[in-house]
C-alpha cells in the first residue's frame, strides 16, 4: 500500500450508540449527568483528601492519583459524545482520533498501575503491618504514581505509532462513539486477523496478566484477614473489597474488548460505555460509601462549610447595618 493512499482518509465518521433520536435524547439527559457527578464526585475525594490532615497516607494520596485518572478517562471522549447528540454530522478529524487512542491508552495505563501499587500497598498494610511505614514511605508512592504514569505514556505511545502505519483508503464509519484500535483497525486497508493478533499480545494479554496477579495478590490478603478476627481485620477487610471491586469493574470490560477484537460491535459498545463512563463515577461511590474515613473527613468538611457560610452571612448582615 502506497503512502498517497494512506493519506486518503482524512476524518472519521462516529456513528455512535444508536440512529434513533429519542435514544440520543435519553442519552445526552443520562451521559450528561453520569459526566457531571464524576467530576463532582472524584474532585470531592481531592479535595476531601487534601484538607483532611488524617488522610494524609499512602492509600489516600494513591486514591486520590485514581480520582485524577478516572476524571481524565471520563473527559477524553464523553464530552465530545454529549455535544455528538445536538448535531447531525458526527466526525472526527484523523488527528483528533489518534489523539482519542492516545489518550484512551495513557489513562487506562496509567491506572492499571495505580491499581497494582495499591494493591501492593495493601498487601504489606496486611500482611507485612510491622514493615509498612519503612517499606511504603512517601518517595516510595510518588515513584509509584511517577511509574503509573511513564508506563501509561510507553503503552499509548505504542498503540499511537501501530494507528499511524496503518493505511487508511476508503471507509470511515467507525461504529462507536469515539476511536480505539479494535474499531479503527478494522477500517484499515490490509489484513485485521494479523491487526487482532498484534492487539491481544499489547494489550489483552498484559491486563489478563496484570488482573490475574492482582487477584492472587487479594486472595493472599483476604487468607491473611480471614485468620485474624479484630476490628482492624474487619476494616481491612471492607478496605480490600472495595478495591478487589474496582480492579474487577475496570479490567473487565478492558480484557473482554481486547483479548476478543472481532466481538460484537452491540457488545463492545456496552463495555465502553461501562469503561469510559460508568467505572469512574462507581469508584469514589465504592469508596466512599465503604470507607468511614472518608465519610468521617466529609463530615467534617461539609460541617465547616457550614460554618463558614453562617459566618459570611452574620458577616454580610453586619456590613449591611
Amino acid at each position: 500500500m502506497n503512502m498517497a493512499n494512506k493519506s486518503v482518509v482524512t476524518e472519521f465518521v462516529l456513528l455512535g450508540l444508536s440512529n434513533s433520536w429519542e435514544l440520543q435524547i435519553l442519552f445526552f439527559i443520562v451521559f450528561s449527568l453520569f459526566y457531571v457527578a464524576t467530576m463532582v464526585s472524584n474532585g470531592l475525594i481531592l479535595v476531601i483528601v487534601i484538607s483532611d490532615s488524617h488522610l494524609h497516607s499512602a492509600m489516600y494520596f494513591l486514591l486520590t492519583n485514581l480520582s485524577v485518572i478516572d476524571m481524565s478517562l471520563a473527559s477524553f471522549a464523553t464530552p465530545k459524545m454529549i455535544i455528538d447528540y445536538l448535531t447531525d454530522h458526527k466526525t472526527i478529524s484523523f488527528g483528533g482520533c489518534i489523539s482519542q487512542i492516545f489518550f484512551l491508552h495513557l489513562f487506562t495505563g496509567t491506572e492499571i498501575i495505580l491499581l497494582m501499587a495499591m494493591s501492593f500497598d495493601r498487601y504489606i498494610a496486611i500482611c507485612k503491618p510491622l514493615r509498612y511505614a519503612s517499606i511504603i514511605s512517601p518517595q516510595v508512592c510518588i515513584a509509584f504514581v511517577v511509574s503509573s504514569w511513564i508506563v501509561g505514556v510507553m503503552h499509548s505511545m505504542s498503540q499511537v505509532i501501530f494507528a499511524l502505519t496503518l493505511p487508511f483508503c476508503g471507509p470511515n464509519q467507525i461504529d462507536s462513539f469515539f476511536c480505539d484500535l479494535p474499531v479503527v483497525f478494522q477500517l484499515a486497508c490490509v489484513d485485521t486477523y494479523v491487526l487482532g493478533l498484534f492487539m491481544i499480545s499489547t494489550s489483552g494479554i498484559i491486563a489478563l496478566s496484570c488482573f490475574i496477579l492482582l487477584f492472587n495478590s487479594y486472595v493472599i490478603v483476604l487468607v491473611t484477614i480471614k485468620h485474624h478476627s479484630s476490628r482492624g481485620s474487619s476494616k481491612a477487610l471492607s478496605t480490600c473489597t472495595a478495591h478487589f471491586i474496582v480492579v474487577f469493574l475496570f479490567f473487565g470490560p478492558c480484557i473482554f474488548i481486547y483479548m476478543w477484537p472481532q466481538n460484537s460491535f452491540v457488545i463492545e459498545k456496552v463495555l465502553s460505555v461501562f469503561y469510559t463512563i460508568f467505572t469512574p463515577i462507581l469508584n469514589p461511590v465504592i469508596y466512599t460509601l465503604r470507607n468511614q474515613e472518608v465519610n468521617s473527613a466529609m463530615r467534617k468538611l461539609r460541617s465547616k462549610f457550614l460554618k463558614m457560610s453562617k459566618i459570611s452571612v452574620i458577616l454580610r448582615n453586619s456590613a449591611l447595618l
